[in-house]
């Protein structure tokens, strides 16, 4: 037992000084990833270190976002980083404030977009768009897709739109992999709603009471699911024509698969 003890404490002993020794051997780089030299002597609202947009590209992105700034006050800043970052000397770099919005895209992570967003921009666009915007611009998928250039290009022109409009609760336009979603979600709800509409008592055509008792369950499907982020984020009709199609079709085909199964045992016999 007391061998096992002092097994125990020279293994401890062991394990601290290793862990001593690595954060040694890295700590001299650690201090490098807060460094206010990586930033330019001259000013620009674009600090592309890890060079995800080419030369012409960047050119331009300055000029809008100069041109923003002048038009409506608006401070949008874009900084790229791999493995060094200035850290929060960009804060004094660009004198960031609560009418600031800064764009970090760092490709190490699995989504490449992260923001930092003054006290005054969340009156106009609350923290639920951050999150879509992210999620939607920043991940492997779009990426892989579009290239880092078109996330950071993108991200700024959902923002510039939305403060031009005075706001906004939800990202403009509607991708198609989130329209599917939407359709999916819309043909449940009807399937849902048709077998609580199928008859259950002899003469009944219609049981509206079970489809009232389960409205929570399908109005919420196709509600709040398959309609409410179809007309918040596009005037276009043909989706929520298509979602309204996909409902009625569930419902006609829930409650006519009596119908059918009597049909085909019939023909069985």
């Amino acid at each position: 037992m007391q061998s096992c003890f002092w097994r125990r404490i020279l293994v401890s002993i062991a394990v601290f000084f290793l862990a001593g020794s690595i954060w040694v051997m890295h700590s001299p780089p650690a201090l490098a990833y807060d460094n206010p030299e990586l930033l330019p002597n001259t000013f620009t609202p674009v600090v592309d270190l890890a060079k995800s947009l080419p030369i012409l590209q960047e050119e331009k992105l300055v000029k809008d976002l100069e041109q923003f700034e002048a038009d409506t006050g608006w401070k949008l800043r874009v900084l790229t980083q791999y493995d060094r970052t200035p850290g929060r000397a960009v804060i004094k770099y660009w004198g960031l404030d609560d009418k600031s919005i800064l764009l970090v895209a760092d490709s190490r992570g699995g989504n490449i977009l992260s923001f930092s967003v003054g006290d005054a921009v969340y009156e106009l666009l609350p923290r639920t768009f951050w999150i879509e915007l992210q999620t939607r611009f920043g991940n492997l998928y779009f990426v892989r897709e579009q290239g880092e250039d078109q996330a950071i290009l993108q991200a700024l022109e959902s923002v510039k739109g939305c403060l031009l409009k005075g706001g906004c609760n939800v990202v403009p336009g509607l991708p198609r992999e989130q329209w599917i979603l939407t359709l999916i979600t819309s043909v449940i709800g009807g399937v849902i709603c048709g077998f609580a509409a199928q008859p259950r008592e002899k003469g009944q055509i219609f049981a509206w009471q079970w489809a009232l008792i389960f409205s929570p369950l399908w109005g919420i499907l196709f509600l709040a699911f398959g309609i409410g982020p179809v007309v918040t984020r596009t005037s276009d009709w043909l989706p929520l024509v298509r979602n309204i199609s996909g409902f009625l079709i569930g419902v006609l085909v829930a409650y006519l698969s009596p119908v059918f199964s009597r049909s085909s045992s019939s023909n069985e016999l």
